[in-house]
């Protein structure tokens, strides 16, 4: 399923494009601010992002650079009533994918949608996330509330593993076999505990990586 955030607040043009857009089988989130749908991608990252030009709490170009300087590959389409070409060049500039100008066929949306998807693909896979950390799997990077977080190898390992299996409770001894035995790694339980307080001393103790008492561990979504 395609996932797509729109940046709207126009709640009609935004309900009508919704509509017709989960027919699609798209799943569509509406944000009617910048600074919502800015929260909103430090928590998670859709498949495409939709925008508008003129927001209440800014401008649609200087979004659209705020989230190509943080994922380049992510696919954006402005929608706008700004037809000039000064515009349509500037919002280019600043990292759309493609631009389209209200009034607008839904036809012709949903077929611009699905170009800009054959060329970038679904880069939301590249991204494994919970609460406001992130991994960059094709980059190997972490981030944390949109930050740059440096692991050491064993630290990035367990965090991976982790969010490979996020809502899911893992043993201690399965992450010892997934994180260091299967790599000739062989480690004791003392340097799991020290890998583990040094991976949430990093992250700031974030409260979805859970401790399960004589079990094991398990990140889970707090927000």
């Amino acid at each position: 399923m395609v996932e797509l955030f729109y940046a709207e607040d126009d709640p009609n043009i935004a309900g009508v494009v919704k509509e017709y857009l989960e027919q699609k089988n798209f799943k569509v989130v509406i944000y009617h601010t910048i600074s919502d749908i800015r929260q909103a991608l430090e928590l998670h990252v859709p498949t495409v992002v939709l925008l508008d030009w003129n927001m209440p709490d800014g401008r649609g170009d200087s979004l659209c650079q705020w989230i190509r300087s943080r994922w380049e590959e992510l696919p954006i389409i402005f929608l706008t009533v700004r037809s000039d070409s000064h515009d349509i060049v500037s919002g280019f500039q600043n990292g759309a994918d493609d631009y389209v100008v209200k009034p607008f066929e839904l036809s012709v949306l949903y077929s611009r949608i699905q170009a800009v998807l054959r060329r970038t693909g679904n880069v939301a896979e590249q991204y494994l996330y919970c609460d406001g950390i992130m991994i960059d799997l094709n980059r190997r990077t972490v981030s944390c509330s949109s930050e740059a977080v440096d692991l050491s190898a064993s630290e990035y390992g367990l965090l991976l593993y982790l969010l490979q299996n996020k809502g899911k409770t893992v043993t201690r001894e399965k992450i010892l076999e997934q994180v260091w035995d299967v790599n000739g790694n062989y480690v004791n339980n003392n340097t799991l505990t020290v890998t583990m307080k040094r991976l949430r001393d990093k992250l700031h103790q974030p409260s979805c990586l859970k401790t399960i008492r004589s079990v094991g561990y398990r990140m889970e979504e707090t927000i």
